[in-house]
């Protein structure tokens, strides 16, 4: 096993004591032996560092710890503890601090990668709370030219990146961007996969391998309401369409993403919808030098309300679930 390649699985830390042991010990079970396990704590006051610390005494072969010197932003934290890997490591897993992965995870995962040198980024099914996620690939499809999958992904409903604890990468792609992840992003995971693949093709292994809480308060859920899925593919065609689709096949789809994402706006418009929301989806666009198109908006908001008077009953169903959830 010693001569299997050295992979870095790192978990950043900020105040996630109640969920943290039981991620370590998912890196602790895997099947694959050869790897280093850092843990970085971004100055975390929930005893989250005292939880590290006690793993790294009794494990000491296996994991380290590595503490911020400023606190950090959840992106910075992750930017940083990538640097923290292993200098000769030839892949490199994140595990998130709420998240956990099976025993074969790496073992899986690393395999794949072994087998074909032009893959860069691996993925499999995940686990997210009940739901399986990731399908859509044919199960025979293992390898995919890197270009071919983003437009795939782009143009359809495909999901197969996930999140920073669905992926791995081989180090020398970490290493050669720094800071790995975009600051500047709305989904700077999904952005770094695109980034990725310009160079390198696509891995991905049919079993789930991971698993992502949702929960209220999890890292990875925050911005999930304000920021919905159908206005982060809306980005992500805006800014990669260009570069991995042809002009009509960009047009087509930006079409639809945008009439996905004004359905939401609408459904919010006569639902609910703090003043925050507004400010955050005018300003989620406006990173990808979007604006809120308000005629389009008024068009999407009466065609709903068209809908709703002519489904009465599916309108009472939506209705009384709104408020039972309230």
């Amino acid at each position: 096993m010693e001569s299997a390649p050295f992979v870095s699985v790192v978990t950043p830390i900020h105040n996630t004591r109640e969920y943290l042991s039981e991620c370590i010990e998912s890196v602790l079970r895997q099947t694959y032996q050869n790897w280093e396990y850092i843990l970085v704590d971004n100055r975390s006051t929930d005893g989250s560092g005292e939880v590290a610390a006690d793993y790294a005494l009794r494990f000491p072969d296996k994991i380290r710890v590595v503490s911020t010197e400023t606190d950090l932003s959840q992106v910075q934290n992750l930017n940083f503890a990538l640097t923290c890997i292993a200098p000769n490591s030839k892949y490199c897993k994140m595990v998130q601090a709420e998240d956990w992965i099976y025993p074969e995870c790496l073992a899986r995962m690393v395999a794949l990668a072994e087998w074909d040198c032009s893959i860069g980024l691996v993925s499999s099914y995940r686990l997210k709370g009940s739901r399986v996620l990731g399908d859509g690939l044919s199960y025979t499809t293992t390898v995919m030219a890197g270009a071919d999958l983003c437009r795939q992904q782009l143009s359809s409903s495909l999901s197969t990146f996930g999140t920073p604890t669905t992926v791995l990468y081989r180090s020398e792609i970490i290493r050669d961007r720094s800071p790995f992840y975009d600051e500047t992003t709305l989904r700077e995971d999904i952005d770094a996969c695109y980034r990725t693949l310009r160079s390198w093709n696509f891995g991905f292994v049919h079993q789930v391998l991971s698993f992502s809480r949702v929960e209220d308060g999890s890292i990875g859920t925050p911005h999930r309401e304000d920021h919905p899925e159908c206005l982060e593919k809306l980005l992500q065609l805006g800014k990669f369409g260009p570069e991995y689709l042809e002009r009509d096949a960009l047009a087509i789809a930006l079409r639809a993403r945008k009439n996905e994402y004004y359905n939401f706006l609408a459904r919010r418009v006569l639902s609910s919808g703090s003043r925050a929301f507004w400010h955050d989806q005018v300003s989620g666009l406006r990173s990808a030098g979007l604006r809120l198109n308000k005629a389009r908006l008024l068009k999407h908001v009466l065609l709903q309300i068209l809908w709703m008077v002519s489904n009465p009953g599916l309108t009472g169903v939506r209705l009384i679930a709104r408020l039972r959830a309230d």
